[in-house]
């Protein structure tokens, strides 16, 4: 199985918190949370990221820059604007942009 590393991003701390336990239930996926918007663009160049999940709090100006920043950084990181719906939606936006992990 491919091993992903998610950085989630977002405001609200009890909901990263959930995020990160959500997609870390699942075996080889891997998740940094942070709120700091600034310090996501240095974890982006610094560390290997597969998908930066966007999460609620975000400003709408900062969501915009983080995906140009990451479509000109590596083509490879994708992001996923994620704000709620459970589990299962969040399996299902994943595998939409790697469709090779379905079971």
């Amino acid at each position: 199985m491919k091993t992903l590393h998610f950085l989630v991003l977002g405001k609200n701390q009890e909901i990263l918190d959930v995020l990160k336990r959500i997609i870390e239930n699942n075996e080889g996926w891997t998740a940094e949370i942070q709120s700091d918007e600034e310090q996501s663009y240095r974890y982006i160049k610094e560390q290997k990221v597969d998908i930066v999940l966007l999460s609620s709090g975000l400003d709408d100006r900062f969501e915009i820059d983080i995906k140009v920043f990451c479509a000109d950084f590596d083509k490879d990181v994708k992001v996923i604007d994620h704000y709620g719906g459970g589990s299962g939606l969040l399996k299902n936006e994943v595998y939409s942009l790697f469709p090779n992990l379905r079971e």
